[in-house]
């Protein structure tokens, strides 16, 4: 019987056991005491790399990840530097409206390396969070590191505008486009190019792929960059560039060590507090409005007594 503690249960994700991997990563999105408890110990080891895949719908991000899963296994390494012999993959779904669970198509496309004991694949719900990322995604990214995992994919839901949440919790991210993806507004207004440390033009095999490729350039000419986006030409259906997004996906992460690791770490975590600070500050507002306070203040309210600033003061104000 699999153990429950979550620190047996790092104890065996170390050692290989997927069962007590996914245990985790349940606590992690099911919330509670448990997931407390986990987040306590994975906390204290390093995220592994992440690789953030995002773009609109429909761009082959799910084939292009199940692509990169096999490349990187195959270097085994990052540039020679750190060697690893596993991936760890984090699928973010679309939430049903109802359940809240997540529909399962990417790991579907990925169904190559399910039996494949050196990659572990997870879908985790969105659970309505506006940007596509969970605000269980950078505790999943710990628990992966804190099981021994120096690489990790997050493949994101493709939402157009608001897919910009990635850049919080990847060290590079990939944009993946497709010829004839439009013109530069729709990217500026996606913020898509405010995020990117890669593009892809995928489906390379299709007409439209000089005029993609100088629709992105002209809109990177218009920036300052430190790092100036990389753009990669793949199919990955067939496999062809992945290799080039790989070496691409080293030679950014040459950069972002030599650059200021510790500088995009902190701001990571900065991001994650945040996020915890605000989904702990909507509970509190939601324990708020279940009181007679605040039944009172929308009394006053209606007698047209009060106003919506004064009453979030009295609230809020220590009794």
């Amino acid at each position: 019987m699999i153990a429950r503690d979550p620190s047996e249960l790092f104890e065996l994700a170390n050692k290989g056991s997927r069962t007590a991997l996914a245990r985790l990563l349940t606590y992690v999105e099911s919330g509670g005491t448990s997931h407390l408890d986990t987040a306590a110990l994975a906390y204290r080891t390093p995220s592994p790399y992440v690789v953030g895949i995002t773009g609109p719908p429909g761009g082959g991000k799910s084939t292009l990840t199940d692509r990169l899963i096999t490349t990187s296994l195959e270097a085994g390494s990052f540039d020679g530097d750190e060697s690893f012999d596993q991936v760890g993959v984090l699928c973010v779904d679309p939430s049903s409206p109802f359940s809240g669970g997540a529909i399962l198509g990417d790991r579907i496309r990925m169904q190559d390396h399910a039996t494949n004991e050196h990659v572990f694949i997870r879908s985790m719900a969105t659970r309505g969070h506006l940007g596509g990322l969970s605000l269980a995604v950078p505790d999943a990214l710990r628990v992966l590191g804190a099981s021994g995992f120096r690489l990790a994919i997050v493949e994101t839901v493709g939402v157009g505008q608001m897919e910009v949440d990635i850049a919080s919790a990847a060290d590079t991210t990939v944009v993946v486009t497709n010829p004839g993806w439009g013109d530069s507004m729709q990217a500026s207004k996606a913020g898509l190019l405010e995020v990117a440390d890669i593009f892809v033009i995928n489906k390379s095999e299709r007409p439209g792929v000089r005029e993609t490729r100088r629709d992105l350039e002209q809109m990177l000419d218009l920036g300052e960059h430190k790092w100036r986006p990389v753009i990669v030409e793949t199919t990955a259906t067939s496999g062809v560039g992945t290799e080039a997004l790989w070496d691409a996906i080293i030679e950014h992460r040459r950069f972002v060590l030599a650059e200021d690791y510790d500088a995009l770490q902190r701001a990571r975590l900065r991001v994650a507090l945040d996020q915890v600070l605000a989904a702990m500050l909507r509970a509190k507002v939601g324990d708020l409005a279940r009181g007679e306070s605040y039944d009172t203040q929308i009394e006053r309210l209606l007698a047209g007594t009060t106003d919506p600033y004064h009453a979030a003061e009295v609230l809020l104000s220590p009794s």
